[in-house]
């Protein structure tokens, strides 16, 4: 009798200690400040993203909210960290379409695994690039590129860097036109752009915020953005699938927490998100940073994680991409 009370009793105090230990449901959460990882430095759009969102969630969960930059490693010191932490909602990653999407196609020994130790929140933002070439160019439109590239001299193209968007959205375009040109990669865009300019190299696909500025003051050309759909600040300026049918190339931004997160912990975060999504003075700040909002459930962002991870490994296979 006195075993069956005694193991009768070590099952109820195991029992306690599970429950003691199992991360706290959404009723009382959050009961604690919360910290945003950004893998960037500060400063930066992704950083200053990141901190209005933050404050904006703060307000509406009643909790203070901190932005913590772990930049270096192409992401990946701020996703390992994130990943490794407690999965109760106290620790989230701002994670962009690189750390998401393509690291683990570029390096071998990735410290996480995107699709495996995250659980998806909200995807936020998008972040669109044009195809930009220097004013003298003798390519108006997408079409002229393209012809060009078939039949005229040698050409280059400029990127940000191995493995970045500008760089694979520049593979991509090759692919799908059966073009061909040596690709110049820069260390960031900045220094890419300022080249195209001087005409030390052909085109670019660049990011919108960095390079529409160089195209208003008449120093560049933009001919296409590359998202599905015009856009809606620039309606006059054609899409590259208008003339290359299929071609997207998108940055995203998404917030995640890691993977074992409570159900209704991820849901309570994402009614937060979307809500300082959907307010008008925060809308505003986030499109003058140069975004264009997305917003959804959980579910859009595992979504575009997937698709994603599958569009770039192909493209980054079968140009033999390497990271830097």
């Amino acid at each position: 009798m006195k075993r069956h009370i005694i193991r009768a009793c070590a099952a109820a105090a195991a029992h306690c200690l599970a429950l003691a230990a199992a991360p706290a449901g959404a009723a009382d959460y959050p009961s604690q400040p919360i910290r945003i990882v950004v893998p960037y430095p500060a400063g930066g759009s992704t950083d200053v993203l990141g901190r209005v969102l933050g404050q904006k969630i703060g307000e509406s969960l009643g909790q203070s909210v901190i932005v913590e930059n772990r930049p270096g490693a192409s992401s990946s010191i701020g996703a390992s960290f994130v990943a490794k932490s407690a999965p109760d909602g106290y620790t989230l990653f701002l994670g962009t379409s690189t750390a998401l999407s393509v690291n683990e196609s570029l390096y071998a020994n990735l410290p996480y695994q995107p699709q495996k130790d995250f659980a998806p929140i909200v995807l936020a933002t998008m972040l669109p690039s044009i195809v930009v070439v220097p004013a003298n160019s003798p390519a108006k439109t997408m079409s002229d590129l393209t012809a060009w590239l078939k039949t005229g001299p040698k050409a280059n193209y400029a990127s940000a860097g191995s493995g970045t968007p500008s760089h694979l959205g520049g593979e991509l375009y090759k692919r799908m036109t059966g073009t061909n040109a040596a690709h110049i990669p820069y260390k960031g865009g900045a220094p890419a752009l300022t080249d195209l300019v001087g005409g030390q190299t052909d085109y670019m696909v660049a990011i919108l915020p960095e390079s529409m500025p160089l195209v208003k003051s008449g120093q560049l050309r933009a001919l296409a953005v590359t998202t599905a759909e015009r856009l809606p600040s620039y309606p006059d300026l054609p899409t590259v699938a208008e003339t290359v049918p299929g071609f997207e190339l998108i940055g995203w931004y998404g917030f995640l927490a890691p993977a074992g997160t409570p159900d209704d912990v991820v849901r309570k975060l994402n009614k937060a998100f979307n809500e300082a999504l959907e307010d008008p003075a925060t809308r505003a700040k986030i499109v003058d940073l140069g975004f264009e909002i997305a917003a959804g459930p959980p579910e859009r962002l595992a979504e575009l994680m997937r698709t994603e991870s599958v569009k770039w490994k192909k493209v980054i296979d079968e140009a033999g991409i390497k990271a830097d």
